[in-house]
């Protein structure tokens, strides 16, 4: 038997051979090293007029020189998500360890079914919802965004984190449409009348813009009705149908929430702002009137914002019947002066940490408000109700030792303050308050507070016969006619 010797090349051919067959591919797991897609909003470009669905295509990159390892990709809403998925040829809400190779791509295609008949609670007008992806440590996101309701979206249904002007030549724009309207973005108004009629319903989807630079990158609250030069808001509600400016969300789950959509802001110089038998609610702010601007508030309820409900910076504002509740801020901000009338109104600060009323001559130019600008404050306020859970519901801030710049009077008016009456404060607070009552939370006032219930307790109510007759106003917030000799303070006539 011959006992055969390879040659030394053979052994080194031999070996490579091997070597070759069993080398392991290797991922990388540096946290720097990211995925990288072909957009980073993937839209559903169509408003449904029908019951139908569609498909988009996402494609994800791996522009690395290792492969990477995607641990996870799954939909933020899961098994309750209205999209669907088809990852790598596999259908499902959630995929785990999936591979790409070095400088390759993968496919994901999306798809969502649209029944536009349902309500808007179960098919929402604007269907937003997070892509995840977990690779090395991150957390990258892509969202899928599409329409489930016939409506007229303004600007347009590509306006999220857009800011989108409309002019009208000096002319009026109704919204008389029988489709309901969505602010889609940033709506901003110049050179025309926004006439709004009986019983609109007005949704604006808020959220996170961006803005890049070519230094920095710029995010800001989306979901804003904007006014400027000679833009107009008039708003034409009645007591059986009033408009509703509302955010897009109309889950129940959503239903009080808070901060969905930013508000509606008239900036410095616009005027004739009206506002009558109007709802505007779950926003970060309601409404705010900047220097210059004057804006009438008539049977206006303004509630449920993670910040003030209604903003005055040296503005005019008049407001007769409305009310303001659950704001987490203030209900009432008036800043840097201006001129302010109210009558027959409601501030009610209840289990947030806000304040029913503010107001100041200044405009503070750092936190401790050491550097400012000042204005003349002229305000009144008749047969108003300011009252809440924090010991005091009326802040004043004057900067100036002159009655010219700090002119203001409540009367017919129930307060509660308690710190801002001692000697280091305002310590004449009632000489400007007179007549006024000074409640405390052992008073019978509301119906229940605590279910925000604000008409008035029926059960010896101290608001019963406390204000006084003003000419002109013969009915309460709900339409209901005021006592003609002893009518009742607040928004709300009492109820027998």
């Amino acid at each position: 038997m011959r006992l055969l010797i390879p040659s030394l090349a053979g052994l080194l051919l031999l070996t490579l051979a091997f070597t070759w067959g069993c080398r392991r591919e290797t991922f990388t797991t540096d946290p720097a090293d990211k995925l990288e897609f072909s957009t980073d909003t993937l839209r559903f470009d169509t408003v449904f007029t029908e019951l139908g669905s569609a498909t988009r295509i996402l494609k994800i990159y791996n522009r690395h020189k290792e492969s990477i390892r995607i641990s996870r990709i799954y939909l933020a809403e899961g098994a309750q998500s209205r999209f669907n998925l088809n990852v790598d040829g596999l259908p499902g809400d959630s995929f785990e360890d999936l591979e790409i190779a070095p400088n390759d791509s993968m496919y994901v295609f999306a798809e969502v079914t649209i029944n536009p008949d349902l309500p808007p609670s179960a098919s929402p007008f604007v269907l937003d919802e997070d892509l995840v992806f977990e690779t090395n440590g991150n957390e990258q996101r892509v969202v899928l965004e599409a329409w489930g309701q016939n409506a007229v979206y303004l600007p347009s249904r590509f306006g999220a984190g857009a800011i989108s002007g409309f002019g009208c030549n000096g002319g009026e724009w109704v919204w008389n449409d029988p489709r309901p309207y969505v602010i889609y973005g940033i709506l901003v108004v110049d050179d025309c009348t926004v006439r709004i009629p009986a019983g609109k319903r007005i949704y604006i989807h808020g959220g996170l813009g961006r803005e890049e630079t070519d230094s920095s990158v710029v995010r800001y609250n989306d979901g804003i009705f904007a006014f400027v030069g000679n833009g107009r808001l008039l708003v034409e509600g009645t007591p059986e149908n009033p408009v509703i400016f509302e955010d897009d969300r109309l889950e129940p789950e959503f239903e009080d929430t808070p901060g969905q959509w930013t508000g509606i802001w008239f900036q410095s110089g616009t005027s004739g702002h009206r506002v009558e038998h109007c709802i505007i609610r779950n926003s970060i702010i309601g409404l705010r009137a900047d220097s210059a601007v004057d804006l009438t508030l008539r049977n206006t309820r303004i509630y449920n914002t993670s910040n003030s409900a209604l903003i005055g910076l040296r503005a005019t504002i008049d407001a007769e019947n409305c009310l303001f509740y659950n704001n987490n801020a203030y209900c009432v901000q008036l800043v840097w002066g201006g001129n302010y009338n109210f009558r027959y109104c409601t501030a009610a600060s209840y289990g947030v940490d806000g304040v029913a009323l503010t107001m100041s001559n200044v405009l503070c130019q750092d936190a401790a408000c050491e550097q400012y600008d000042l204005f003349p404050l002229n305000a009144r306020f008749t047969n108003c109700i300011f009252m809440g859970s924090r010991a005091d519901q009326v802040e004043l801030l004057d900067r100036v030792d002159d009655s010219n710049f700090f002119d203001y009077k409540l009367e017919n008016c129930i307060v509660r303050v308690r710190d801002l009456i001692k000697e280091t404060a305002y310590p004449d607070f009632f000489e400007h308050c007179n007549p006024c009552l000074n409640a405390t939370l052992q008073d019978t006032l509301f119906l229940d507070a605590n279910d925000r219930k604000y008409r008035l307790d029926t059960m010896g109510s101290i608001a019963n016969r406390y204000a006084r007759p003003l000419p002109g106003i013969s009915l309460d917030l709900d339409g209901k006619t005021r006592d003609p000799n002893t009518p009742d303070a607040g928004c709300y006539e009492i109820e027998f």
